[in-house]
């Protein structure tokens, strides 16, 4: 029943709200309608607050106390070889996710009530908010590949409904298509992904495909009229999934749109949910990738290539949800590599300390955007850190937890510190070629990220104000409804990396993750990460401060500088402002083809063959029949005459030339 509610509660807050939606007054009622907003906030937040509660509790039952568990609630399907159970798998991955999900979304919800408080619809917004997390949960409780791909398209649906939230905005509704469109491309490999996966092992629970897995190893499957190592091939699909979810390089282009939607909507998909299924799958997962060394690679090197372009473009941008969301398709890619050099323990870590700190920076953010009167261009901000000191300061903390700052000896640091560079060591201690790019990316990486997370703040706090007097006049900090939920989330940014970092990664990582994560003897990355050269240890922190020090001279000390380079090297300014030109090579070669090619059908399959030939073609004829037929009735007495006389000379013609003989 724990584990039932922990998953259900957010789904009957969400039909709640529905309901509300449906029944609240018009909005000229504001006195009416203000009571149905209060209502479907709470009756979606104290569902979901006691999710939380819950989700907290098993988290420390399973880790701690060793109860992971599947709990069966029914027969889902029963076809042949094809038996699926609806069922809860939970075990510590499941428990790492279920706190981070039900923990933010918790979060977001409370923040909801002030950050929405104008909003026309917020019954409607609550009930998408809860959705989303009810299908979030049943991703990371999936006992099977279908019940994973249930959840893996719900919170797809949901995420859609959210982006374009405010449907009357042409731009959110193209967010909305964009993201949904992107998502089916990555979905559809991963459904083939779980069809050969089934096609292997005529099965799709998870225990049945990890215990034959080993026997698999070797095993090969054709595929277009030639041979290739099945388990490779599965793995590659499935990580397209993974790639549209989690916006990696080349599925990646709906992450900076999906901006579009309401602030706390950023949060929720962009901070620990969404985007992070497809680094929860690649671990969940780890059993297959395991056997495919070829599948590892592609994973590695997707991963670090990602970090490093979307911190290239994070640096260069002026949206300042937009900084964030490039910065959260990087850490993706630092994810991704992880688990690619097998240390899937050490991505995990990096999505839950992550979720905490990013959810924090998009909330800080949105709260900004609301001192400011709704802007959110980092060029029309500035001189506003004494207006608004809270949110300030925990924008920092995020930043820092962002950039992964610390003392090394001493092990100080807020959370990304621990989880970071973690990963970095263990890319490292892989000793291997695609190891190696996945280090030194990331350490470049963590440099630009060290320098955008700087830029943030200096130019979003610092200098001369240079908004009008106006936004000035009204800039003030946010209520306590939108606060509270940033302070829980700063503690999670503070401490979330030195309180885990024995269990996820450090000495205690063997009992804390039991049968949930599979490693073999011959990936040993993570193990040896705590072995690496001080070097390797100190070159992440040294990165990071140099960025540091390098966006305070460019937006603080010399704020001339930014604008030079971008004058003399204007070719890469523009290169990395326009997104490494993804979006307008997408244009060229599917978007723009795929209209000419619709247009082209219409046009001449659908309006001048079917319907041309077929219902408006026999339609056309039959106008132009009695038309002329209509012709022959003129009224005139000497037409008919003449039209009788026709018809007697060919009655008499054809007469005489039948008895002709």
């Amino acid at each position: 029943m724990l584990y039932f509610a922990a998953v259900f509660l957010p789904l009957l807050g969400s039909a709640a709200a529905g309901v509300l939606t449906f029944l609240a007054p018009p909005v000229e009622e504001k006195e009416r309608r203000h009571r149905y907003d209060t209502a479907a906030q709470w009756l979606t937040s104290g569902p979901l607050l006691l999710s939380t509660v819950l989700a907290w509790i098993i988290f420390f039952d399973v880790t701690m106390g060793g109860n992971a568990r599947t709990v069966d609630l029914f027969t889902w399907i029963d076809s042949g070889a094809l038996e699926v159970s609806w069922a809860l798998r939970v075990d510590s991955l499941t428990a790492v996710m279920m706190i981070v999900v039900t923990t933010v979304s918790a979060m977001v919800h409370v923040y909801s009530h002030g950050y929405m408080h104008h909003d026309r619809s917020i019954p409607r917004f609550q009930s998408y908010l809860s959705l989303f997390t009810f299908f979030m949960l049943m991703l990371v409780t999936a006992d099977n590949l279908i019940q994973l791909f249930f959840g893996w398209e719900g919170v797809g649906l949901a995420s859609y409904l959210l982006i374009g939230f405010w449907y009357d905005k042409p731009s959110a509704n193209a967010a909305a298509i964009k993201a949904f469109v992107v998502n089916r491309v990555g979905d559809f490999g991963f459904a083939l992904g779980i069809f050969t996966v089934f096609v292997m092992f005529q099965s799709v629970s998870f225990d049945t495909i990890f215990a034959a897995a080993p026997d698999k190893a070797d095993a090969t499957i054709q595929v277009f009229g030639g041979e290739f190592h099945a388990l490779t091939v599965a793995c590659l699909l499935l990580f397209v999934g993974a790639m549209g979810k989690s916006a990696q390089l080349g599925l990646h282009t709906w992450l900076p749109d999906a901006m579009e939607g309401p602030t706390p909507v950023s949060a929720l998909i962009h901070a620990a949910t969404m985007v992070t299924a497809g680094i929860f799958m690649v671990a969940r997962l780890s059993p297959l990738f395991e056997f495919s060394d070829t599948a590892l690679a592609v994973v590695t090197i997707v991963g670090a290539s990602t970090a490093i372009f979307a911190a290239t473009v994070g640096c260069v941008q002026n949206d300042i949800k937009r900084v964030i969301a490039y910065s959260t398709c990087s850490q993706l890619g630092y994810m991704f590599f992880a688990c690619g050099v097998s240390a899937y323990s050490a991505g995990i870590f990096h999505l839950m300390t992550h979720g905490f700190f990013k959810a924090l920076l998009f909330l800080g953010a949105g709260s900004v955007i609301h001192a400011m009167s709704d802007e959110q261009d980092m060029r029309r901000m500035g001189g506003i850190w004494k207006s608004i000191p809270v949110t300030y300061a925990l924008m920092w903390i995020g930043s820092i937890a962002l950039m992964g700052l610390g003392i090394p000896g001493l092990n100080l640091g807020f959370a990304g510190f621990y989880s970071k560079d973690v990963i970095l060591e263990a890319a490292y201690a892989a000793h291997s070629g695609v190891g190696a790019y996945a280090f030194w990316l990331g350490v470049l990486a963590a440099f630009l990220t060290a320098f955008y997370s700087g830029r943030l703040i200096f130019m979003t706090f610092h200098g001369q104000p240079r908004a009008d007097e106006k936004v000035m006049a009204h800039v003030h900090e946010s209520p306590m409804i939108m606060i509270a939920p940033l302070l829980v989330l700063a503690a999670g940014a503070v401490a979330a990396g030195f309180l885990g970092y024995a269990y996820f990664v450090g000495h205690d990582t063997v009992a804390f993750w039991g049968n949930s994560i599979l490693v073999l003897d011959k990936h040993p990355a993570l193990e040896h990460a705590h072995h690496v050269p001080t070097w390797v240890k100190l070159a992440p922190i040294v990165v990071g401060f140099g960025g540091l020090i390098l966006s305070f001279v460019f937006y603080v000390a010399v704020p001339s500088i930014p604008g030079a380079l971008a004058n003399f090297f204007q070719g890469t300014y523009r290169f990395l402002l326009n997104k490494w030109y993804f979006d307008e090579l997408y244009d060229a070669l599917f978007v723009r083809p795929a209209f000419v090619l619709g247009r082209g059908f219409w046009k001449a399959g659908d309006g001048a063959l079917i319907d041309g030939v077929g219902p408006d073609g026999i339609a056309a004829a039959t106008r132009g029949i009695a038309r002329r037929a209509g012709r022959l009735q003129s009224g005139f007495v000497y037409h008919y005459a003449f039209a009788m006389l026709i018809g007697v000379v060919v009655l008499i013609t054809w007469y005489l030339l039948s008895h002709a003989g």
